[in-house]
């Protein structure tokens, strides 16, 4: 286990989603060791897909999530709007975010979790 703090390096999400997908990283990296990054990644991809706090994170935030988790790399992605994040524990990288298959709905969806985030904060 990694004893780090989370420093968020790029964000969209809202800070409650954020605090989610970090206690779900921080679960991983209990059952893993942090050199297996791919055991560490899938393990996370089942923790989203089965369960969030009393709610399936699926459930919560919608399907299409994806999740890579390494040391020392970059990326270019297409993500639904309020639903990206890169962040590290140490020197393990996790980027966790969202893929609309369909624009229409993913447009939907972003405006629905933009004014889910905006009410959070009044």
């Amino acid at each position: 286990m990694l004893e780090g703090k989370a420093v968020v390096r790029e964000t969209d999400m809202p800070a409650q989603m954020q605090s989610h997908v970090m206690e779900l990283a921080y679960q991983a990296l209990d059952v893993h060791e942090p050199s297996d990054c791919q055991s560490i990644a899938c393990y996370l991809k089942q923790l989203i897909k089965l369960r969030l706090v009393e709610q399936k994170f699926d459930e919560a935030y919608g399907p299409a999530w994806h999740c890579v988790v390494g040391k020392e790399f970059g990326s270019c992605v297409t993500h639904l709007l309020g639903s990206f994040i890169f962040f590290h524990v140490e020197m393990i990288e996790f980027l966790i975010f969202k893929d609309g298959n369909n624009f229409m709905e993913s447009k939907e969806e972003a405006v629905g979790v933009m004014q889910k985030a905006s009410q959070e904060k009044s």
